[in-house]
């Protein structure tokens, strides 16, 4: 993998290190239909407008709903943006809204992982009919299945590969010992873990990633807990860049390693304009440090 400070090389193409994340265009519970579907795709067409090439979803994403509206949005694709997608999770009902929790998602019980070759290879055949491609640029393993030997995961995303279908293919939520795993079979582009100011689980595996040229694109890039509260270190580094704290946690994330790539999702055009502009926002190395060093 290859790239200046501000992109990255993947599949082949150059895209700028702050994409779009398009889990938030579907209904309630990443459910279904969006209450305003017209806002949707004028969020996936502003976000390309505003020069964003990279574009993540996945098949469980409504499910389905995502990746149709991506379709609807900005087909046929800008030459320069790239389209990545993933399967491997299945879907048996939305997330719930516990009101005494908050919102909470039912773990594998509503997000069970299939990776079965025949599954895989059936979903990644579905996601090119909706998404009106020839080929996947990256395709991604969405959730290692303990009941499949990755080796047949891997290797029927490999065929995949091989056959022209997808151009490089991508993990999520996986340990560095799963990523040797499936480097042993085929090479590896991208790995897609939770990592953000407040958990720092995958922080070995970014590190990792760094070290071996993969790029990383972090999930949930803005969860900042009490580090975003008035007065938080997070909330007075921002406001001295007349910024606002996700924007503070994107461009820590940006400043973190040159193979990290956020994608910030949102179904509003303001919210997504506001995540954009923080690729402009430069923070101090001293600012840096400081937000690396909290927990």
């Amino acid at each position: 993998m290859t790239g200046s400070a501000d992109t990255l090389e993947i599949a082949g193409k150059q895209v700028s290190r702050l994409g779009f994340g398009a889990m938030r265009l579907t209904g309630p519970g990443i459910w279904g239909e969006p209450a305003d579907r017209a806002e949707c795709v004028r969020v996936v067409r502003r976000a390309v407008e505003l020069g964003v090439q990279f574009i993540d979803t996945a098949d469980s994403y409504g499910p389905h709903v995502s990746e149709e509206i991506i379709r609807e949005a900005i087909h046929p694709y800008p030459g320069d943006v790239l389209i990545a997608t993933k399967a491997g999770l299945t879907r048996n009902g939305p997330d719930v809204l516990d009101t005494a929790a908050g919102r909470v998602r039912l773990g594998p019980k509503a997000w069970p992982p299939v990776g079965r070759p025949e599954y895989l290879r059936q979903q990644a055949e579905l996601s090119l009919r909706r998404l009106g491609l020839d080929r996947i640029d990256l395709f991604q393993l969405h959730r290692v299945d303990p009941a499949v030997p990755l080796a047949d995961q891997i290797g029927e995303l490999r065929d995949l590969h091989d056959e022209g279908k997808i151009g490089a293919i991508g993990l999520s939520q996986v340990d560095i010992g799963q990523i040797g795993q499936a480097r042993a079979i085929t090479p590896i582009s991208t790995v897609q873990n939770r990592y953000n100011l407040t958990d720092r689980t995958s922080a070995g595996v970014l590190e990792y990633c760094a070290r071996e040229g993969i790029g990383f694109i972090p999930w949930a890039p803005v969860a900042a807990g009490d580090l975003a509260a008035p007065g938080g270190v997070l909330d007075r580094i921002a406001t001295a860049h007349d910024a606002t704290p996700a924007q503070a946690a994107l461009a820590w994330l940006l400043a973190r390693s040159p193979v990290m790539l956020p994608i910030p999702g949102t179904a509003r055009v303001p919210h997504l304009e506001e995540n954009l502009a923080a690729a402009g926002l430069a923070l101090s190395q001293s600012e840096v440090d400081e937000l690396t060093a909290v927990a």
